[in-house]
């Protein structure tokens, strides 16, 4: 099997294609050879990981800068609400703040996406007509993933169809557990191929992984299978997204592009609720797999609460003074 970690074992035409290289058709042709390239990938240094984040989470980011990490912070929420009391009303006026975050302020970005259930995507859309902000769907019998794969398939085409751009699905986390790493890449390539044009976020549930070295090699996997995002965490599970779970699926990510020159996104979600966490962050995607991945087309926060924080530091920079609590709504 050929090891496809060094990018320059690959002529460059291959390091500059967006197609599957053809190692991978072998990588991914049965249980065994699935199994043995990523179990081959390196071994993840847990206390160096955190460590590496502990340092970079020192980093203090003043004035301009911190002014401009806002609101690229703000651009990259998926605006999220995710609970089975949601209404249309309620997803109407998640839209109107994301579209327009601070009403008072024309010169606030709107953020990335609102992200809903699937059958919510088509009020979402309506309200967000004609803004750029996109809808996300969850799918996949999201949270659990407990369902048939004709059931997914069925929720996913459903999403798409009601309007979602984006689908976020959950990996099925008893069989990569139980080592049956072919049966989620299959399910993941047959998602995708569900969701026509919308993009595709794999969720991996980081929480129920274990290891950061299963969280290495479910990265991979996702990404092998066609992935365009590699999410950490449903929301539901804790632990959600860490710093050390984040660091490693940006390495993923980074290592992947340097050897297949196709370039994946990253969101983490779940349990980012402050603007120090953003901007922590911001500083693990720029030192660990660089400023191409400072965007939302790239990396993504999840998170319901973390606009309001953004959105009181941002005055405070305008201003010199935090606002009331009136400044923002609840949502």
């Amino acid at each position: 099997m050929t090891h496809v970690l060094d990018p320059d074992a690959l002529p460059d035409d291959a390091r500059a294609s967006t197609a599957p290289l053809p190692p991978y058709d072998d990588v991914t042709r049965s249980d065994a050879s699935l199994r043995a390239f990523l179990h081959g990938l390196p071994g993840v240094d847990q206390v160096g990981a955190e460590s590496r984040v502990a340092m970079l989470g020192t980093r203090s980011i003043k004035t301009t800068a911190k002014a401009w990490a806002i609101d690229t912070a703000i651009s990259m929420v998926d605006l999220t609400t995710l609970e089975g009391s949601d209404t249309p009303g309620k997803v109407r006026s998640l839209a109107a703040k994301a579209k327009h975050p601070d009403p008072g302020d024309t010169s606030c970005p709107s953020v990335a996406a609102v992200c809903v259930y699937g059958d919510l995507a088509g009020v979402a859309r309506d309200a967000l007509q004609g803004s750029g902000v996109r809808v996300a769907a969850v799918a996949t019998a999201f949270p659990s993933g407990r369902a048939s794969r004709a059931v997914k398939i069925a929720d996913v085409k459903d999403a798409v169809a009601c309007g979602a751009d984006e689908i976020d699905m959950v990996i099925d986390r008893g069989a990569f557990l139980a080592g049956r790493y072919l049966d989620v890449f299959e399910e993941i390539v047959a998602v995708k191929e569900a969701c026509g044009s919308a993009h595709l976020k794999v969720i991996l549930e980081t929480g129920e992984l274990v290891t950061l070295d299963n969280v290495r090699r479910a990265s991979w996997l996702a990404m092998l299978a066609g992935g365009d995002f590699i999410k950490t965490s449903t929301g539901k599970v804790s632990p959600a997204a860490t710093l050390p779970v984040c660091l490693v699926m940006l390495e993923a990510v980074r290592d992947f592009r340097a050897a297949t020159g196709r370039q994946i996104g990253v969101k983490p979600a779940g349990g980012i609720r402050t603007t120090k966490d953003a901007m922590k962050h911001l500083v693990l995607v720029n030192e660990t797999a660089g400023a191409d991945w400072l965007s939302a087309d790239w990396f993504r926060l999840g998170a319901s609460s973390l606009l309001n924080d953004l959105l009181l530091q941002r005055q405070k920079q305008r201003t010199g003074h935090y606002s009331g609590p009136d400044y923002v709504t609840v949502d």
